[in-house]
């Protein structure tokens, strides 16, 4: 598992936001050897659990700073330093310390800061924070060697009076003497501490075999003896009351360590009188039976809880390896799956511990789902940069083209030329927010100070347009009245309106395509009622004029052939180019249909265009034909 100290990505380079997880040690129940004899000296608990202390009441702090002075008074204090409590410290300093983390990333972030620019400053409180948690754990370290130290010569202590006692049996003729030697030694006895874990059950069971040889040799003083079984009696039957009362106790890890108190006070007690020894065990034995079950069964739910929590771990791993596979075209793809895994590692935190062998793994495997995707995402944001950076030139570069131009009077040409410029800023991807608004600004402002000045100086113009409008709508409407009309001069009629109509100059913009689809709608039912197409028409002019041609011989039919062979490879080009562009129209949405129909005509009247241009190309090659005959 990962260092507390260590963070999961934040959005840029986080946003854990983080997943922070700290090994709690929890040890686990691990069942004691029970002897199999009745005696009543019987010192192991009957299929007892060895576990932690009982939580205690923790302290929350509130800064760093706290806990750094908690652990300064650990380190240079009397004050034992205590596993648990210093795991507690350290997992406090680091939650602090990643909280604020964060709300300094995201205030930088907040700011207008770049994530890829933002570095961590050195913090002096943990550097200070390291620094004591070394001391503290040369300063446990140091502890723990002496106090094996302890057991070691508490050992070599005990089997120093199990020697004596055992001395004092093989004399039995000097036992009454010995008593008040004896006792003295069980005194002393009671006086010892811990001793070696692997050699205390065998150095209890020699300590009873000669302790109870040494009372069965008793025989001058039985009185004595008599009055150390009652009082022994006594003292043990206290504590299988006091054993049998912990059944009542709510707090089940606390009922089990007051009964290894217990224990240990058993064992200090001497034998009680031969009869009852067994009766007596039984019933400690029993009482502790109940408290052992009681903690075994705590355990047991802890286990079947942290199952749970391993199912609900690795079903957020599954769920952040899903997000993490997802495609992500865009930013705004980037942002929602980062929300997505954000809220997953929240999540994360409220769950508690999987078991111990899997608990590293479990994280593990999340952590590594959430680094790839951030990791990727940073990467996406730093070539994004980069084309944020590219698109920005190409737009400054329109700007210079645009005010260059801005300041012009060839309003025909330079008016294409600054729509050619819209068009090509269209095409142009997308820039930072700020920077796209102020390039705009500045591109547009160029743009209109152009067209306001064109319109201006063509204000005088549109007189003539309204004139012009009223001319071509009486066009219009003769050539509807002519519609009504039969003869055979009908043709050459039209002819003649559509001449008149051609002649007459522009019209406003915003009546321009409506008249023109008026116009084109009466002309295509007048072509279509005299059965003559515009194509016809044009061929047959063409034809007309190519015998003028022909009669003033030279190489003028060849030099019309060859400007028609041109125009027609152009024509056919345009076709091409219009054909491609509507397979990346979005017939999806209505304005892409309109779009669409509107190319599909423009590509029709190409397509007739290059029929004529063809008929006019044979038309030439009959021309020549006749005159090499």
């Amino acid at each position: 598992m990962m260092d507390s100290q260590e963070q999961t990505p934040i959005e840029e380079q986080n946003v854990e936001q983080n997943v922070v997880e700290t090994a709690a040690e929890v040890e686990q129940p691990a069942e004691d050897a029970v002897a199999e004899q009745p005696a009543e000296e019987q010192p192991v608990l009957d299929n007892a659990v060895a576990e932690t202390e009982a939580e205690p009441e923790r302290k929350q702090y509130e800064t760093k700073q706290e806990v750094l002075e908690r652990v300064r008074e650990l380190a240079h204090g009397d004050e034992a330093p205590q596993k648990d409590e210093v795991d507690y410290l350290k997992t406090c300093f680091y939650k602090l310390h990643i909280a604020e983390r964060e709300a300094q990333l995201k205030a930088y972030i907040d700011g207008g800061g770049d994530p890829e620019q933002y570095q961590i400053t050195p913090d002096q409180i943990e550097e200070a924070f390291k620094a004591e948690m070394v001391v503290v754990r040369e300063k446990r370290q140091q502890l723990f060697r002496q106090q094996e130290q302890e057991k070691l010569d508490n050992l070599e202590k005990k089997l120093a009076i199990i020697e004596k006692i055992k001395s004092m049996v093989t004399s039995p003729e000097e036992a009454n003497k010995s008593y008040k030697d004896f006792k003295a030694l069980q005194d002393e006895w009671k006086e010892i501490k811990n001793v070696p874990a692997d050699k205390a059950n065998e150095l209890w069971r020699n300590y009873q075999l000669y302790v109870e040889q040494f009372y069965d040799l008793l025989k001058l003083n039985s009185e004595a003896r008599e009055y150390d079984f009652k009082k022994n009696l006594e003292l043990k039957t206290k504590l299988c009351e006091a054993a049998e009362k912990l059944a009542d106790e709510e707090d089940v890890i606390s009922a089990f360590h007051q009964l290894q108190k217990l224990h240990q006070e058993y064992r200090e007690i001497g034998p009680v009188s031969k009869e009852l020894r067994e009766e007596i065990w039984q019933r400690f034995k029993a009482a502790s039976t109940v408290i052992n079950k009681r903690h075994q069964q705590h355990f047991e739910g802890l286990r079947a809880k942290e199952e749970e929590n391993l199912e609900r771990k690795t079903k957020l791993c599954e769920q952040v390896e899903a997000v993490a596979a997802e495609e992500n075209k865009s930013g705004a793809d980037w942002e929602k799956h980062t929300k997505q895994i954000i809220d997953l590692q929240t999540e994360w935190k409220t769950i508690g511990f999987a078991p111990q062998k899997m608990n590293v793994k479990i994280f593990e495997r999340f952590r590594a789902a959430c680094d790839d995707f951030f990791s990727r995402k940073a990467e996406y944001f730093k070539g994004l940069k980069n084309t944020f950076k590219e698109n920005a030139e190409k737009k400054r570069a329109l700007v210079e083209k645009a005010k260059a131009l801005q300041d012009s009077t060839d309003w025909k040409s330079t008016s294409d030329k600054l729509i050619n410029l819209q068009k090509e800023w269209k095409t142009i991807g997308m820039v930072p927010k700020k920077l796209g608004d102020q390039l705009w600004e500045e591109f547009l402002g160029a743009c209109n100070k152009f067209f306001e000045a064109r319109n201006a100086a063509g204000a005088g113009q549109r007189g003539e347009e309204h004139q012009n409008l009223e001319k071509k709508r009486d066009v219009i409407a003769r050539l509807k009245a002519a519609a009504e009309e039969a003869g055979d001069g009908l043709q050459e009629k039209v002819q003649q309106l559509v001449e008149e109509y051609q002649a007459i100059g522009h019209v406003p913009f915003k009546e321009k395509d409506k008249l023109y689809e008026e116009y084109h709608a009466v002309l295509d039912k007048l072509y279509k009622d005299l059965n003559i197409s515009v194509a016809k028409r044009r061929l047959s002019k063409f034809k007309d004029n190519l015998k003028q041609v022909a009669e003033r011989g030279g190489n003028a039919l060849d030099s019309e052939r060859a400007r028609l062979m041109r125009q027609y490879e152009q024509l056919k080009s345009e076709v091409q180019t219009y054909e491609n562009n509507l397979g990346f129209l979005n017939a999806s949405s209505r304005k892409g249909n309109s779009l669409i129909d509107e190319m599909n005509r423009k590509v029709q009247k190409l397509k007739d265009e290059v029929q004529l241009v063809r008929d006019k190309i044979k038309a030439i090659d009959a021309e020549n034909a006749k005159q090499d005959s």
